[in-house]
């Protein structure tokens, strides 16, 4: 059973929650702020577990970030427990491909139903992970603390898009038929142990801030801010890596003492 009071207080939440939509923005978006994505574990051969206790010990008190199969159980749980209902999703990810490329379903999403509504919730998709909640009955562009956001039917699916410098990006593509804990079980092993899988090439990490995002891919970092220009910034080494995963994308490391070996061995 998921602490409440203390997933709330780490997030930053300071109010008597209720099960409302002003409540499901203000918890989407503060999770958002609070807990980084990242992949270190996948990285450095860990296995990753989706038991409750698990991703709450790691993700609240390790200081440590995760996935989406992670990020959006966590996220889920937490919203049950204040009341919502809520709907496990399996997505497939076209991120940097066609909307209607083939594709596994390799992503975790989340259905609310509020009085009479439904609405998306996403807390897991790295670099681009949604900061508000969208209406799932539109199709129009939806306004989040950060970049616009759409749904789109792509025949018995939707499509999930984001406007990126006046452009719309297929994300990722999903139905509505309700995924149970176990179902993600295969695709979260298959993401940490194959080695095709790009998680277990790099780093992938990334942290929101009501500025922008930080999104570390490898050895650069960039922040692209809400307004200006995004600034990139190449790392030399495994000793800045590391830091900045400290410093900046705000990940407690030294719970994967391996990983500097890891960096290493990936400039060799």
């Amino acid at each position: 059973m998921l602490d409440l009071p203390d997933y709330l207080q780490h997030i930053g939440f300071g109010r008597a929650p209720s099960a409302d939509l002003d409540t499901l923005r203000e918890v989407v978006l503060r999770h958002a702020l609070t807990i980084p994505f990242e992949n270190l574990d996948a990285l450095t051969g860990r296995r990753v577990s989706l038991d409750p206790a698990d991703v709450e010990r790691k993700l609240l008190r390790q200081g440590r970030g995760g996935w989406c199969f992670e990020q959006n159980l966590l996220l889920g749980n937490a919203l049950r427990s204040i009341g919502f209902q809520v709907v496990d999703l399996a997505a497939r990810v076209v991120w940097g491909r066609a909307a209607e490329a083939a594709a596994p379903r390799t992503h975790r999403v989340l259905q609310v139903h509020l009085a009479g509504r439904d609405w998306i919730v996403d807390a897991g998709f790295g670099g681009q992970t949604l900061t508000g909640v969208l209406d799932l009955a539109s199709d129009e562009s939806q306004v989040t603390p950060h970049e616009p956001f759409r749904l789109r039917r792509l025949g018995d699916e939707r499509l999930m898009e984001s406007r990126v410098s006046g452009q719309w990006l297929p994300m990722f593509r999903f139905d509505l038929h309700p995924q149970q804990p176990i179902d993600f079980e295969a695709a979260n092993f298959q993401l940490v142990h194959d080695p095709a899988s790009h998680f277990t090439q790099g780093v992938r990490a990334s942290r929101v801030t009501p500025e922008g995002r930080h999104v570390m891919r490898g050895f650069e970092l960039a922040f692209h801010p809400l307004q200006g220009e995004t600034r990139r910034e190449s790392l030399p080494g495994a000793r800045e890596v590391i830091a900045a995963l400290n410093d900046v994308i705000g990940i407690d490391t030294s719970g994967v003492p391996d990983l500097q070996a890891r960096l290493e061995s990936l400039r060799a």
